[in-house]
């Protein structure tokens, strides 16, 4: 059209387009035709924009149109290709996950939660490495036995008798677990004590666990904590990392099958630390009664009740334990082994277990409890019944090379030939004085593999006053001797020792077999009388061995492991031991075979120590050290050592 009137050029294009009616009535009012027609290309060059913006919105609407149906004819034709070739997977993952998720009936958060998963998978492409990371987190959250448990078995007597068939000796602790699960049948919903067995190692502590859960009928799952330096192992990873899993509490409830099995926390005393975290704080939400009930796996991300789970730990020592974790666990302490007790484990379960490994029959091989007397005495050294168990297999296999070799049919062990059949010689006795000496006594000393006897040496020569301390001794050993030293130079005018020893003597502490480190608050009194006999030139009576800490003010201290000391002197043919006055209280708890082969003379102080282990004076010597005879032998001894012999 050919229009040279603006004002008619203005009004027709604006009556035939589609402007908003408030723009038209704007152009209506403009009388000025320039202006009016200026207006008019403003909102035309709007419109134009507008229009521009639709058309490449269209454009990319209909890209992700094109692409989405390409998908799903591509999605369609590998379907129709796995029908054809066989392959039969679900035709709705999506619609399994729901499916799966409404069945286990979980909590409304928990479920919400997964569905909210199961979302996110919808939305992701098909192979994807989101979809992937998605689709392992639900498969591990749905292998959970969210809603599974096993019937609990709550019967004391029944317990009793599997842990009587399973285990000879260790009383007090079966009637300690005994307790537990009696509380537990009295009031099956309280919250379960976490139990920490403590003792040597090979006394029993992961078999006694085993017991339990055999008698509880639960699920167990043994988890070894043993070198774990990352708090990952216990809470688990972030799942959006490569590799990603959740942590050891959680893998072991699903690997059990059971929201109420037993959890056995393997050498919870060899967790370790770095940069990484401290896998020991994490424990402390796992086995806290109070906080346990909504345990939140860094994996999962959603609360696991672990109320229901009954844990017990194992460790050889509560040293390293830190103190904040060991407080959320009851100490059970498990015991050596007496000899008797081990002849009897051996007879009665590891000689019938070794013998049905090897082949062999009950008449085909014949041990006498004697020699399992001379292998415990003579090949075994330990607290527990490893080692004994590792020697009887070895007699079991020289009994089946012997019997198909036809050179036997049957084998009768008898204790000569036990360096043969072992292939190994006897352990050399404990090094200890049997008699009379001066300047020598037996110490009794605690180990992991049991007690053993401790000599002291010591050795007065003419010097300066120098005290050397030789035979690999720790911290507090040397403390002990400076404190025996320090208690001895106090008492010298009593003692009969010259004024001026410490300045004139030189005193040398030894303890033999220097290359086994040596420490412990032990042997104060046992160092003090070794002094004390090398200073007055006094022997010490043969067949006597001690423990006990000492003071400077003379002092004897309660130590600990007397079980141990004790059943080591009665091994190494010691008729009396001195111990603390404090530690008489521990003597129920010994064996009474043990109890009844010593005599236990109870001392509280240096003076009761010199007395009753030192030597009658010589005629001679009394003349010239009459002070020392306020420490021979008085009746007060047998009076005590009555009472504890009854």
């Amino acid at each position: 059209m050919d229009c040279r009137d603006v004002g008619f050029l203005a009004d027709f294009i604006t009556q035939n387009i589609a402007l908003r009616h408030t723009d038209k009535q704007e152009i209506l009012e403009e009388m000025v035709p320039f202006i009016r027609l200026r207006k008019l290309n403003g909102f035309l060059a709007r419109e134009c924009n507008v229009l521009g913006f639709e058309h490449e919105m269209e454009s990319k609407v209909r890209e992700h149109l094109a692409a989405s149906q390409k998908e799903q004819i591509l999605r369609t034709q590998i379907r129709v290709l796995q029908n054809e070739l066989g392959d039969e997977e679900d035709d709705d993952e999506l619609a399994t996950y729901r499916q799966k998720i409404q069945t286990l009936e979980l909590q409304e958060d928990t479920e919400k939660h997964l569905l909210k998963e199961v979302r996110k998978l919808s939305k992701q492409p098909f192979g994807s490495a989101e979809a992937s990371v998605i689709r392992n987190y639900l498969d591990v959250c749905l292998e959970m036995p969210w809603n599974t448990t096993t019937k609990e078995r709550i019967n004391v007597a029944a317990a009793r008798k599997v842990l009587e068939k399973d285990h000879f000796g260790l009383e007090k602790v079966k009637e300690r677990i005994l307790e537990t699960l009696a509380v537990r049948q009295m009031n099956p919903e309280g919250k379960g004590q976490i139990i920490c067995l403590v003792g040597p190692p090979g006394v029993g502590k992961t078999s006694i666990a085993i017991s339990v859960a055999k008698a509880l009928n639960r699920k167990l799952s043994r988890i070894s904590l043993g070198g774990v330096r990352d708090e990952a192992d216990i809470r688990g990873h972030r799942k959006t990392y490569i590799g990603a899993m959740p942590g050891r509490i959680i893998e072991a409830i699903s690997r059990s099958g059971s929201m109420n099995p037993l959890l056995l926390l393997d050498e919870i005393d060899k967790l370790g630390s770095d940069h990484r975290g401290d896998p020991a704080a994490a424990l402390l939400e796992v086995l806290d009664s109070e906080q346990n009930y909504a345990f939140r796996d860094h994996f999962l991300e959603i609360p696991v009740d672990l109320s229901k789970v009954m844990f017990i730990t194992t460790a050889n020592t509560t040293d390293t334990i830190p103190r904040p974790l060991l407080d959320r666990m009851e100490l059970i302490r498990l015991p050596s082994y007496t000899d008797e007790e081990k002849v009897q484990i051996a007879r009665r379960h590891l000689l019938p277990k070794q013998m049905e490994e090897h082949g062999l029959k009950k008449t085909a091989l014949r041990i006498s409890d004697d020699v399992i007397r001379a292998i415990i005495r003579d090949f075994t050294r330990e607290s527990g019944v490893r080692q004994l168990e590792r020697r009887l297999a070895a007699v079991c296999r020289k009994a089946d090379m012997q019997i198909i070799s036809g050179s036997v049919k049957r084998l009768t062990v008898t204790e000569e030939m036990l360096p043969k059949l072992l292939d190994t010689q006897p352990f050399a006795p404990t090094l200890h004085t049997e008699k009379e000496e001066i300047g020598v006594v037996n110490g009794l000393a605690w180990t992991e593999a049991g007690g053993e006897i401790l000599e002291v040496e010591v050795n007065v020569m003419d010097g300066s006053g120098k005290l050397e301390l030789t035979g690999n001794l720790g911290d507090v050993m040397k403390e002990s001797a400076h404190a025996a030293l320090s208690c001895l130079r106090s008492r010298a005018a009593v003692l009969g020792i010259e004024a001026d020893f410490y300045k004139t003597k030189d005193i040398h502490v030894h303890f033999p077999e220097g290359a086994v480190p040596k420490d412990g608050p032990s042997a104060g009194i046992a160092m003090a009388l070794a002094m004390l006999s090398a200073l007055t030139n006094r022997k010490i009576k043969a067949g006597i061995a001690m423990t006990g800490e000492i003071t400077l003010r003379g002092r004897v201290l309660a130590i600990g492991g007397l079980k141990e000391k004790t059943m080591a002197a009665l091994r190494n043919n010691i008729g009396t031991v001195l111990i603390p006055k404090d530690n008489v209280r521990d003597l129920e708890e010994i064996d009474q075979t043990v109890r009844a082969a010593l005599k236990f003379i109870p001392v509280s102080t240096v003076d009761e120590v010199f007395a009753a282990a030192l030597c009658p004076e010589q005629p001679a010597v009394r003349e010239e050290m009459p002070a020392l005879t306020a420490f021979a032998p008085v009746a007060r001894e047998s009076g005590s050592d009555a009472a504890l012999r009854q």
